[in-house]
């Protein structure tokens, strides 16, 4: 930034940087530049040159309205943050945000709630092994005898 206040082409500087900025780009980070104090850290958003479009003040609005009403959806989520902030983010996102702080709901249909089953199994029967001989006695196809 600062040789590109000193005067220098954006190209001759991207070049020799190993930066490939178009023009518009370069005068957006400019812009970024000055509007945070003239400080590099301004220049990084921590997402590899992506926008950031969820802001903190956004996050919070998710957060609050998801601890209001536990069943909102993400789609309504959605259409909420769209109208309110001018910002379109996906229910994706939206869902992975609550996630970080567990307040999302369970993906699916809940379950069914069923009734224990009694008890069915049959009670033990003192001669219900009198009819499978042991590892030891003949069987089928052996000879006693060996």
């Amino acid at each position: 930034m600062l040789r590109l206040e000193a005067g220098e082409e954006p190209a001759t500087v991207c070049a020799e940087l190993g930066l490939e900025l178009t023009p518009a780009r370069v005068k957006k980070l400019q812009a970024k530049y000055e509007a945070g104090g003239r400080q590099t850290a301004a220049l990084l958003d921590g997402r590899f040159g992506h926008s950031q479009h969820v802001t903190s003040a956004i996050r919070a609005y998710l957060y609050k309205r998801r601890q209001a009403e536990p069943e909102i959806s993400g789609p309504a989520l959605a259409v909420e943050v769209e109208r309110r902030f001018r910002v379109t983010v996906s229910v994706g996102h939206i869902n992975h945000l609550l996630d970080e702080v567990a307040l999302n709901r369970r993906t699916g249909r809940p379950r069914k709630k069923v009734a224990p089953a009694p008890e069915a199994t049959p009670p033990a029967q003192a001669n219900a092994g009198l009819f499978f001989p042991g590892g030891s006695e003949a069987g089928v196809g052996r000879d006693r005898d060996g």
